[in-house]
């Protein structure tokens, strides 16, 4: 029997999906999805479950939502759970997440890292859309799985139970990372308890340019990633009386976004500079007070992303000091670069050809955009293992982060198929691991 053979049936592995597309999460605010996750493990028996502080390092976590907005999501989600859950105690405060273990035997650790959290995207309602034609529409009015990770958890549940419907001589860990969208859960996980064992990592994504049936072996050309909050801080006045007695925030926001904008580039590689989401709630007759906002760099490679967020600090200290301000800033997100390793694109490649429902393999792609699993993939790499991000190809309608999304679900059991045909060949005939 081969392990396309115990691949779970289609309409099983819809309905997973449809579950969790139904009830999208946030970062850090994934409390039904971490419950969730937990029972199907538990119905599907595996070896450990380690859930939140026990599966990552929660000093880590980048991005967590105040205090009142994550009390809020976990009323929500212990309101609508069906059941009690001892789950919920565990991840009371952001601490989302979920490392799966599948043991047998001596052989080697392959992990499998798939992403839970959803975006604020408000999903259509449109006919056309299946989601909404067939009943699964978000339920969370204002946030959907616009990215494919309800496709993703699907992947890693399945490749679960595939493998334990067969014999193979190793350990399959499957870490269900939070807050990707953030680039708050990525390196929160590498920190984690479950990391250091790992000979081979595999990270996992819908899409990426392929039509289903299509596979992406191996990914490069990430771009790393800081995206920084920031805050100036000045002394109100009136702005037609006496605009000399006040310190002007705004006019300090002003003067540093000018110059980010203006950041010299680097002849070493290509950089990004982005501000965004600016906020100020002073009337139009006071001297501002109060500017907050939020800036991204992005560099071709880590230290290219490092010098950008060098010189971001240096620009916004400059700007509050020529205005008589203060500014406190903090990094909320961040990804670093790192490429697949060839070695594993190539066995990728010659394998996945063979999976059925597979119409072309695709050995490379460059991705241009940021991702927090390079944390895990260079974890392993740096300790001698080896790491991929491998594609999963769907003719999915609407783009990414948008309210027309969606996953075509002939992709579901096609990666199941390549990741659970990969992991399998991996336990039999490893790479050779320093």
């Amino acid at each position: 029997m081969t392990v396309l053979d115990n691949v779970p049936a289609r309409r099983r592995l819809s309905s997973l999906r449809r579950a969790f597309h139904r009830y999208p999460e946030p970062g850090w605010r994934e409390f039904y999805t971490t419950a969730r996750i937990v029972d199907e493990l538990e119905s599907i028996g595996v070896d450990e479950i380690a859930v939140g502080p026990a599966a990552l390092d929660t000093a880590k976590r980048l991005g967590v939502p105040d205090t009142e907005e994550l009390d809020e999501w976990f009323q929500k989600a212990k309101d609508r759970y069906d059941g009690q859950s001892d789950v919920f105690d565990a991840i009371e405060g952001g601490n989302t997440g979920v490392v799966a273990v599948l043991k047998r035997g001596d052989g080697p650790t392959v992990g499998l890292r798939v992403d839970i959290d959803a975006l604020p995207v408000t999903e259509s309602e449109d006919p056309a859309h299946v989601p909404a034609a067939e009943g699964f529409r978000s339920e969370n009015e204002g946030y959907m799985h616009a990215c494919g990770h309800d496709a993703h958890i699907t992947f890693g549940l399945g490749t679960i139970e595939a493998l334990g419907r067969s014999d193979f001589e190793g350990t399959l860990k499957v870490f269900f990372q939070p807050a990707e969208e953030l680039l708050g859960g990525g390196n929160a996980m590498a920190n984690g308890p479950h990391i250091e064992d790992v000979d081979y990592m595999i990270g996992t994504h819908v899409g990426l340019g392929q039509p289903t049936g299509g596979v992406v072996a191996g990914a490069r050309g990430a771009l790393a990633l800081n995206r920084m909050q920031f805050e100036f801080s000045g002394t109100q006045a009136h702005a037609g009386l006496a605009p000399n007695q006040g310190d002007n925030a705004l006019q300090a926001f002003l003067t540093a976004a000018g110059n980010l904008y203006g950041i010299p580039r680097h002849r070493e590689g290509a950089t990004r500079v982005n501000v965004g989401q600016v906020r100020s709630e002073n009337g139009t007759n006071v001297i501002a007070d109060r500017v907050r906002a939020e800036v991204e760099v992005r560099g071709e490679t880590t230290e290219l992303m490092e010098y950008m967020r060098d010189r971001v600090r240096r620009v916004l200290e400059s700007a509050a000091e020529m205005h008589d301000c203060t500014v406190e800033y903090t990094t909320i997100g961040e990804s670093i670069r790192h490429d697949s390793d060839p070695e594993l694109v190539d066995l990728v490649t010659g394998l996945a050809g063979d999976v059925d429902g597979v119409s072309e393999v695709v050995p490379w792609m460059e991705m241009g955009s940021s991702e927090d699993v390079t944390y895990l993939l260079k974890a392993v790499s740096d300790t001698g293992g080896y790491s991929t991000l491998l594609g999963i190809g769907t003719s999915h309608p609407g783009d990414y982060h948008t309210p027309t999304f969606d996953v075509i679900e002939d992709s579901l059991p096609i990666g199941v198929g390549v990741l659970s045909t990969v992991v399998r060949r991996l336990f039999e005939d490893p790479l050779s691991v320093d």
